[in-house]
C-alpha cells in the first residue's frame, strides 16, 4: 500500500470511528460489538506502519562546522 493509499484509508477509519463511536454515545445498539475496537486497531496498524517507515528513511545530517586550523605562526 503507498503512501496515498494509507492516507486515504486513515481517514476513512477515523470518520468510521467517529461515526461509531457517536453511535455509542447516542445509546444507539451497536451495529457490531467489536467494531469499535476493531477500527481503533486498524488505525494503529496503519500508525505503526507510517512510523517505521519515517524512522527507516536516513535523516538528514547537519552541515559540517568547519574545524579551525591548528599551528600557524605566532606573532
Amino acid at each position: 500500500m503507498n503512501a496515498e493509499a494509507r492516507e486515504t484509508k486513515l481517514k476513512e477509519l477515523r470518520d468510521e470511528l467517529l461515526h461509531e463511536r457517536g453511535q455509542a454515545a447516542m445509546g444507539g445498539a451497536p451495529h457490531s460489538p467489536g467494531q469499535i475496537r476493531a477500527v481503533r486497531k486498524n488505525v494503529a496498524r496503519i500508525l505503526t506502519v507510517v512510523g517505521e517507515e519515517q524512522r527507516a528513511a536516513p535523516a538528514p545530517s547537519p552541515p559540517k562546522k568547519a574545524k579551525p586550523k591548528r599551528g600557524g605562526s605566532k606573532a
